[in-house]
């Protein structure tokens, strides 16, 4: 009797602990039955067990931590406005200023031209660092603004090994920049002249020291003059004449510049330079390419920056500056020089060039080199009489009318296309051979088509361009 009764009370306890399980089933990450959990005990290593973790006081868990955010671009009463800066302009927004001529405006962007484009007519033969000889100034700037590397030496038509080249250098214990010029037979040596010394010629002369693509938008840290008796007391004897120097800012080097009144020195100042560091002091004004300058150097119209960032977006301008309806400002040396630097043409308008008695130091006294600037005028002015865009050929005219096929035609074979026009597509070509047109072809500049090998034949005696 009592062997039946604890066999039924062991079989309820059995039930009572099934029943307890299925209704509080076990979570997934643990063990599904006890077989299972001693396995798992087997397999763990024998570690020491964990000491626990420190009890925290605090009553509310932690905030995270807020996302790093940049502080606005600081502005004064001649920079901004704000939307104008995020934007990060700079000397290759052609939205805003012109492209040089040797770039074109792509998307809103200066790009680089093959030399080839460069035109030929009223131009100077340069002879390049590399003893290559190119048609013009044009044509070298190109080449350095392909590779992103200085290339001009000197104009002439002789250039060789033998020929000795432009060369610069800036001492490093005082700064001061010396250049060798060649001047048709041994050249000389000379300092640059600290009367029209700037940042943007400091640039330039720091961007030839490094020749380097990667310190090319850098440039320099200040620039100041240093007077020659305090330098010319060295071991090694200094040249006692110095040349002016004036840069826009965008060039690789000197050679590049407006080089001109080779004068004494006497007992004068000359220009030196301190080269940009990458750890530099904080400063007012973020420029595109990183570089810290101060707020008074925005919007003097000289490129403090080394890729005028700090004159793209300005209210009014300093130091005489004059301002584009763009927002930029212009050197004031740029202001009726004949010519356009403002998109509008508003620094070239009659008003200027009637009231401004001038004409710069650089244009009154004649100079001893070829101006790099009359060349950039003459290419400028040869590429602009040529200008016709968005100006259809004057002997093509546009069709409006829809000519009805006749049941002999063709059936059109691109799904949803349309008709071009005859004004069109400026760059498609048809060759015509017997008054017919068999092939075709696309114009990229200058004398050269691109087309199928198979239509080149001395037959070909006509091209028109669509």
């Amino acid at each position: 009797m009592s062997t039946r009764r604890t066999s039924s009370s062991l079989l309820l306890l059995f039930l009572l602990i099934l029943c307890s399980g299925a209704s509080n089933p076990a979570d997934k990450e643990e063990p599904s039955s006890i077989g299972q959990q001693m396995n798992q005990e087997h397999l763990k290593p024998h570690l020491p067990k964990p000491r626990p973790s420190p009890v925290t006081t605090s009553s509310a868990p932690a905030a995270p931590a807020a996302p790093a955010t940049r502080a606005p671009p600081q502005t004064d009463e001649f920079l901004g406005p704000l939307e104008c800066l995020d934007k990060k302009l700079t000397r290759a927004s052609c939205g805003r200023v012109f492209c040089s001529p040797w770039q074109r405006c792509i998307d809103g962007v200066c790009s680089c031209k093959p030399p080839y484009m460069c035109p030929r007519n009223g131009v100077k033969a340069v002879c390049t660092r590399n003893h290559k000889r190119y048609f013009s100034y044009c044509q070298a700037m190109a080449m350095s603004c392909t590779t992103k590397k200085a290339v001009l030496s000197h104009f002439g038509e002789v250039c060789g090994e033998s020929v000795k080249k432009f060369s610069s250098s800036i001492d490093k214990q005082t700064g001061v920049v010396k250049l060798f010029l060649p001047d048709g037979g041994e050249g000389e040596e000379l300092l640059v002249c600290h009367g029209q010394w700037n940042m943007a010629a400091a640039n330039v002369a720091c961007r030839d020291e490094h020749n380097d693509p990667r310190l090319e938008s850098m440039g320099a840290a200040s620039a100041f003059g240093v007077h020659y008796s305090q330098i010319s007391g060295g071991a090694e004897p200094l040249p006692r004449r110095c040349v002016n120097v004036r840069c826009q800012g965008f060039e690789f080097s000197l050679a590049e510049c407006e080089i001109y009144n080779r004068v004494d020195i006497g007992d004068g100042t000359v220009a030196a330079t301190r080269c940009y560091d990458s750890h530099p002091e904080d400063r007012g004004f973020i420029c595109a390419n990183d570089k810290r300058v101060s707020l008074n150097q925005t919007c003097d119209g000289v490129d403090d920056c080394g890729d005028r960032s700090d004159e793209m977006c300005c209210k009014k301008c300093r130091n005489g500056a004059f301002r584009c309806n763009t927002g930029v400002c212009v050197h004031p040396d740029a202001v009726g020089d004949h010519q356009l630097d403002c998109l509008g043409g508003e620094d070239e308008t009659p008003k200027h060039l009637n009231t401004i008695a001038r004409t710069t130091k650089q244009e009154a006294e004649p100079s001893e080199y070829i101006s790099r600037r009359n060349e950039t005028k003459t290419t400028r002015h040869l590429l602009e009489s040529n200008l016709v865009c968005g100006i259809p050929n004057m002997d093509l005219v546009d069709e409006t009318e829809e000519h009805v096929r006749g049941r002999t035609s063709r059936k059109k074979r691109v799904v949803g296309g349309v008709e071009a026009k005859p004004t069109q597509i400026q760059w498609q070509v048809a060759l015509q051979e017997n008054g017919r047109i068999d092939c075709g072809g696309a114009y990229v500049g200058g004398c050269w088509v691109i087309t199928a090998a198979h239509c080149v034949r001395y037959e070909f005696s006509h091209c028109h361009c669509w």
